[in-house]
């Protein structure tokens, strides 16, 4: 006697891409590599981490499902903001004045990166809002 072998049914995906967590994810990991690349070699963020940001918000809005365009706009700038206050943290240790100078001149150095890619993010999101209605 043979038994017949149960076929197990396939897995169909709604959709293709990724969801509101894994852009989060991978834009945040993205951002953190290159800071903590730029930090190690340079001693300070700059052009390079500034050129992650854009991408990770272009290519989060691109590899996103629908509706993930608040999320890709949005976690940018705090996963930034996030892994360099523990970065710095880490290096300075609890000087707050040290913490607080080296913090600020983070994001000042990484201030344009950041207004180019949320101006680009919000206009995305925007767009894609005004076409749903």
């Amino acid at each position: 006697m043979t038994t017949p072998t149960a076929q197990k049914p396939q897995i169909k995906l709604s959709t293709a891409g990724l969801t509101k967590p894994g852009v989060v994810v991978l834009q945040t990991l993205f951002i953190s590599l290159f800071a903590l690349i730029e930090l190690v070699f340079r001693h300070g963020v700059g052009i390079l981490t500034g050129l992650a940001i854009c991408i990770a918000t272009f290519i989060g809005n691109r590899i996103g499902r629908k509706g993930t365009a608040y999320v890709a706009v949005v976690t940018p700038p705090l996963a930034f903001a996030g892994f360099i206050a523990i970065a710095i943290l880490a290096i300075d240790g609890l000087h707050p004045s040290r913490v607080g100078l080296d913090f600020i001149a983070s994001l000042a150095g990484t201030a344009p990166y950041l207004m180019v890619s949320a101006l680009y993010g919000w206009y995305v999101f925007f767009d894609a809002k005004k076409k749903n209605k």
